[in-house]
């Protein structure tokens, strides 16, 4: 299962392109712009829906028929604050002008018609720990419940310290059980700083027929179809992942591996 791993295309242009065929899933899609300012990326959702979100960087919008002015604030990723989003239903159009240079991230599952175009953040959007110790992470919600801001996307960011673990305990959302567990395809774009730096995830199942362990490094996507699937920044090195969720029912409900579950409430 080697092809959980996906390396950007290049550090120009469209860098990542993750569709639920190449990613042989059902729900969830994933790109990933990095542009010089002045460029111009423009698409058309199909019957996906979408969240344009600003990862770093300046860019101008219009979507749905409606000029959305300039959204961004953030240069670096790293600095933490909330992000600057767009929800774009299916069967829009949306183009984007860098009037920076930025990282654009396309988040897109299946749409069904029930949300009109807005803007998402950064109001609204504040950052929350989760976890203590050197399992302390924090996150901007961006796309969750209770927010019914989309028709099927659930998305989140995640700032993992220098030498800390995160999406840990290990968990997993692969069946379609609601309210005990729902199936989730899952997509973890991930940064390090220092650039140079890497992290690891491993995703497995617990009767071992899924299990990998991954070095990530920036710009790396790793796909998540099923199993749990920490991650660790090393020393040295934080780590920030952008985490796209989708199925067929719009909420998170998992289920902790057996050997872990101890340490929930910890």
């Amino acid at each position: 299962m080697g092809d959980l791993i996906r390396k950007p295309f290049g550090d120009h242009g469209k860098i990542h392109e993750i569709t639920p065929v190449n990613a042989g899933w059902r729900y969830v899609g994933f790109s990933l712009y990095r542009l010089r300012a002045g460029e111009s990326p423009a698409e058309a959702t199909g019957a996906m829906e979408a969240v344009l979100m600003m990862v770093e960087g300046k860019a101008t919008f219009t979507a749905g028929g409606k000029d959305w002015g300039e959204l961004g604030e953030r240069m670096n990723v790293f600095e933490k604050t909330p992000p600057h989003c767009l929800y774009v239903p299916n069967g829009a159009q949306w183009e984007a002008t860098a009037t920076t240079d930025c990282t654009l991230a396309v988040c897109l599952a299946p749409g069904k018609g029930g949300h009109a175009a807005r803007r998402i953040g950064p109001d609204g959007i504040s950052l929350a720990q989760r976890g203590e110790g050197s399992n302390a992470r924090y996150i901007n919600n961006i796309a969750m419940e209770p927010e019914d801001y989309c028709d099927s996307l659930l998305v989140t960011e995640v700032f993992t310290p220098a030498g800390h673990w995160s999406s840990y305990p290990s968990h997993r959302h692969d069946e379609d059980d609601f309210p005990r567990i729902t199936y989730l395809e899952e997509t973890y774009y991930h940064r390090l700083n220092p650039p140079q730096g890497f992290g690891i995830q491993r995703v497995y199942t617990e009767d071992g027929t899924l299990d990998e362990t991954m070095s990530v490094k920036n710009h790396d996507v790793v796909l998540v179809p099923r199993g749990h699937h920490p991650c660790g920044a090393v020393h040295g090195y934080e780590m920030y992942y952008l985490n796209v969720m989708a199925g067929p029912r719009r909420a998170w409900r998992f289920q902790a591996d057996p050997d872990h579950q101890w340490l929930m409430n910890r």
